[in-house]
Formats: structure tokens, sequence, C-alpha cells
């Protein structure tokens, strides 16, 4: 799946892997078949035009092997008069009423399926941002999104064309068989004899050929991920010199592409020239036998053209269904992708912004009773173990302790990303399980060490907090936040456009957006996750100046790397090996000479 990110457009879509067709992927697949019966209405209207439109094809060589016959003095269908102007004027009527109906063929199915899509996609994103966030642990963003364009994409594809070709060619290929047994069951029996030669072949040669292709598709994506990597790193492979070395790694990827490639080229030059003298073969064995029963008067000159239009309609419904079958296989496993997400159990939030709303209000007390904790995805390693504290509302407790300590996984069970496996979490002293998730996380902000805003303005991206705020709200925020004046002094003011990820700011200046989107927000329970640890002098400065000011009169839980931020704290929550070793204000956990506290303070002091 990795390989569907490097690539784009219609090669993703080429190497989506397939599933196989059995009654389990049918089953699995009738739920999203289901989305079609909103529009079945318009679904059978568009059958329907699609069984006329196959049926006026099929009319087609019999009147033009009429008209021959006409030409001749001969009159091959007895209601039809033998006149060639007569048939002529039929062939143009059929055409006529076959091109009406093909145009509300197209429109309907175009119709039934972009709308059943639109629902899927809509479903499938709903459902993936209400996903709990340890599936999101254990996927590729790329992975994801994959699942929401390329995989999308083809069940569309399949929906809007390959079922609807599917069915227009079986019709054509059940009448162009019964019609050519009608017209000379000697040449029919010919055509079936030359078919099973045909059939055993493509599927050997077909084998050989698609292993081949799916080397040379493997061999091409190692040598684009040598390109992507290269040009990532670029700054890397330029400090060491190493320009020679990545040109020949991509070298040696592109000269075994184009030695699978000329693998494969053999394999299918000598398909193709089996199947072209097979084909040629047999159209000149059929005009030859044809021409021998028209010679001995068992077979009319138009007769034998409409046997060979008829012989080439089914050849091409035929060879075609190879294709259509691998589409729909393709299809098969783009759905159970997408199955995969729709079935995925979701968290209890509402898509729907007025069922968000708080109706359980949290004071601000917190506490952690006996908590114990492994992430789902690493179940044998203990992160957390027996971890008791507690903050009072309006109180300021710092977590402090080595790297991989768990003290962010503290702020990850406090929003409810997670749920501790042993022990309790309490708000205002109720069990976190009596607060629904929307009244948690509506009363809890987080400022993150690393902040991400969206690719939108600094109003949209401040406003994120509270989207229902005016502007005159959201620059009170930013003057809270000590951001007003950087963001007054940029050309465009509040409409300035970040960047993806908001790259167009420095990291102070994203904190105190993020710290003016939480004053914004007003939450009960505030965390700051190690915000100031990777700013310089000043701008710890402004963003310790903001924090300040979001913190007064509210609960906060500081999880801090720099000590120096947290002496004023009201508590200090030492964490080690996800333990609670120690507990206090500064001044008593300084006192203690065995403790991690004073040794992890006098480390930094040193340095």
């Amino acid at each position: 799946m990795a390989r569907n990110t490097l690539n784009s457009g219609n090669k993703q879509e080429e190497d989506l892997p397939k599933a196989k067709i059995n009654k389990e992927n049918i089953r699995k697949i009738s739920q999203l078949l289901a989305y079609l019966q909103p529009y079945r209405v318009k679904f059978i209207f568009g059958i329907v035009f699609l069984f006329l439109s196959s049926l006026t094809g099929l009319a087609f060589p019999s009147l033009l092997g009429a008209m021959i016959d006409a030409a001749q003095g001969k009159q091959k269908i007895s209601f039809i008069p033998g006149e060639i102007h007569t048939i002529g004027l039929i062939c143009f009527v059929i055409l006529f009423i076959q091109s009406f109906v093909s145009f509300f063929r197209i429109r309907f199915f175009v119709e039934v399926a972009e709308k059943a899509l639109s629902d899927i996609r809509r479903d499938t994103y709903f459902r993936l941002i209400t996903l709990p966030m340890n599936f999101f642990a254990n996927r590729r963003v790329g992975e994801l999104n994959s699942r929401i364009s390329a995989d999308l994409s083809q069940i569309q594809d399949t929906l809007t064309t390959t079922l609807a070709e599917m069915f227009r060619q079986i019709v054509l290929l059940i009448g162009g068989v019964t019609l050519l047994f009608v017209v000379s069951y000697q040449l029919t029996l010919l055509n079936l004899a030359i078919l099973p030669i045909l059939v055993v072949s493509a599927v050997i040669f077909g084998r050989f050929i698609r292993k081949v292709s799916r080397e040379a598709q493997d061999q091409l994506a190692e040598s684009n991920t040598v390109v992507q990597e290269t040009l990532q790193g670029i700054a890397n492979v330029k400090a060491f010199v190493n320009e020679a070395y990545e040109a020949n790694r991509y070298q040696k990827n592109l000269q075994n592409v184009v030695k699978i490639a000329l693998k494969g080229a053999s394999y299918r030059g000598a398909f193709a020239s089996f199947i072209i003298f097979c084909l040629f073969g047999a159209i000149v064995a059929v005009i030859w036998y044809g021409s021998v029963l028209v010679s001995n008067g068992q077979l009319s000159v138009g007769n034998l053209t409409t046997f060979i239009l008829y012989a080439i309609f089914v050849g091409a419904a035929m060879g075609s269904f190879p294709e259509l079958y691998a589409n729909v296989q393709k299809a098969v496993g783009a759905s159970e992708r997408v199955l995969e997400i729709l079935n995925e159990p979701n968290e209890e939030i509402s898509i729907h912004e007025h069922e968000n709303r708080i109706e359980k209000t949290i004071k601000g007390d917190l506490s952690f009773i006996n908590v114990s904790f492994q992430y789902p995805s690493r179940p044998e390693m203990t992160v957390l173990q027996s971890v008791s504290f507690e903050a009072k509302s309006g109180e300021r407790v710092a977590i402090v302790g080595p790297s991989g300590a768990g003290k962010s996984t503290l702020a990850a069970l406090i929003l409810r990303f997670y749920e501790a496996q042993e022990g309790t979490i309490l708000f205002d002293d109720q069990s976190a399980d009596q607060f629904s998730l929307t009244d948690i996380r509506n009363q809890v902000a987080i400022v993150p060490q690393d902040v991400l805003l969206f690719g939108g303005s600094i109003l949209e991206n401040i406003a994120y907090g509270k989207l229902s705020a005016s502007k005159e709200e959201i620059i009170q925020a930013a003057k809270r936040a000590n951001a007003h004046e950087f963001i007054s002094s940029f050309p465009e003011g509040y409409e300035t456009l970040v960047g993806e990820r908001g790259v167009k700011l420095s990291g102070g200046q994203r904190q105190r957006i993020a710290i003016a989107r939480a004053l914004l927000k007003d939450p009960a329970i505030l965390i700051l996750d190690e915000a100031t640890s990777s700013l310089d002098s000043e701008s710890e400065r402004l963003v310790q100046e903001a924090l300040e000011e979001l913190m007064k009169n509210r609960t906060s839980i500081i999880i801090a790397h720099r000590l120096s931020t947290i002496r004023e704290a009201d508590r200090i929550v030492v964490i080690e090996k996800g333990r609670v070793v120690e507990s206090g204000s500064h001044e008593e956990l300084i006192k203690n000479e065995e403790g991690l506290y004073r040794y992890l303070s006098q480390l930094q002091f040193e340095s």
C-alpha cells in the first residue's frame, strides 16, 4: 500500500491489489451495493436502457446482411420489403433509437454511481474521523488517504463503467452466439472448435505476463522510492558528497527495470503473435468455409456477411471479459479495504455539531487512582503502572521525568484518546465514564510541543478553538496570547495563510497561535505538553508570558522537560518508568538528596 502513495492517478489505481470473487466477498460487497438502494429506480431504468441499447446493436448485422442480399435480388427477411433504401432507412431509425437509449443509459448509470459514491465517501470520511486514536497509531496516513482516493475511485469506475459494460457484453455474447447458430450452425461449430485453444493459451500466457508485469511495477516503485528518499534528504546527500552513490543506486534500479521489461516484452510478443495467428486464422477459416457454403448454395452472401459481423461482436465481447473481470477483482479488493473502515467501531462522537455541545460541566478537579496502561498495539509493554495523583480546580500540577517515562501518555488518557486497562480517572470526583467524550474534550485543551496548524489563515486556525467565535473574540484571544503584534505585522494580518502544517510561521509563532486557540476554547482543564522545550530564549519568554495568561483560573497539567519552567507549580509529580516516584513542591523535592527530581535539576543546571 505504501507503493501506492509514491505513484499517482491511473498508475495508483493500476497497482491496486485484486481479490478473489467468492461468496464471502460478494456478501461483504452487498454492504456497499446497499448504497444503490436510494437510487434503485434510476438504476433499473439504466439497466432497461442498457438492455435496449444492446438489442438494437444486435439488429445491425442482420439488416446489413439483408441489404446485401437485397442488392442481389434476394429477400432475406419476409416482413421487410426487399428494397435497399427501405432497409437503409430502417438502419438509421434503429441507429437513432440506439443513440437515444445510450444517452439515458450513460446518464442514469453515472448519476446513480456518482451519488452512491458520494454517500460512500461521506460515510467513510465521517467514520474515519470518529475512529479511536489506536486505529491511526497502527496505520500510515498515505494508506488511509489511498482508501479515500484510489480505492473509492476504483469502486466508482466499476459502478459507472465496468458493471454496465459487463452486462452489455453478456447480452451481446448470448445474443450473438444464438444468432450465429441461427445464421449457420456449421460455421458456428467451426468457430467454437478454435475457442478452447485461445482460452487455454490466454490463461497460460496471462499468468507469465502478469507475474513479469508485477515484478516490473515493483522494481519501478523501488526506483521511485530512491528518487523520493534522495530528494527528501538532499541536504544530507550533498553534505556527505554522496551524489555518485545515489546516482549509481538509481542507475542499477533502472537497469533492472529495463531487464524485466524486456523479459515481459518477449512474453507479450510471443502471446500477441500467437493470438494474431489464431484470430486471423479463424477469420480466414470462416471466410474460406463460408465461401464453400456460398458456392454450394447452402449460404447467401448476405448471411455470410451477417455471420462475420456477429462473430466480430462475439469475439469483442469475449475479449473484453478478462479486463472487465480484472476490474471487478480490483473493485472487490478496494471494497474490502473501504468496508474495513466502515465496520471499525468508532468513538461516541457525532458528526452533527449541535449534538456535541457540553451537557455536563467540569469544574476542574482531576484525579488518577492506580491507573495502569499499555498501548493496544504493544500490550506486552506497560507504560503506566499504578499511577496516582490529583489536581484540584485551579491548581498547577507539573509532570516531570526522563524521556519515555509516560508523561505524554497521561495527556492522552485525560483526553480519553485511550482507555486505561486498570484504575480510575476522575473528573470532579466522578468517573470519566460518567462523562461523554464530547463533554471531556470540549472542556480540556492541549498545547503540544509540536503544534500542527491547518493550511488556512491565521484567523481560521485560532477560530478552531471555538468555531462560533466572532473576529473580536479571536483578536482578543490573540492579544492575550502575545500573538496580535506579530500577526498585525503581516501585510494580510489575520487573513495570512500559514502554509501546510504552518510552515510559514516560526515555532514560537505557532505556539502562540495554539495558545490563542486554547484561550478561545476557555477550557476547565489545560494540558501543556512540553510547550516551550524547542524554542529559543526570546520566543520562550513570549510564549511563557502567554502561558501564564492561559493558566489563570483553570486546572493546568504541565508536562515539562525544562524544570526551570515549573518551579512555581502547586505540585510536581515525578514519574520514572511509568511509576510515580516522588510528589511535592519544588522546595520539598529539591531537599531530597536521593530523589530523581534533584538529580534531574542538577543535570540541567550543570548543562
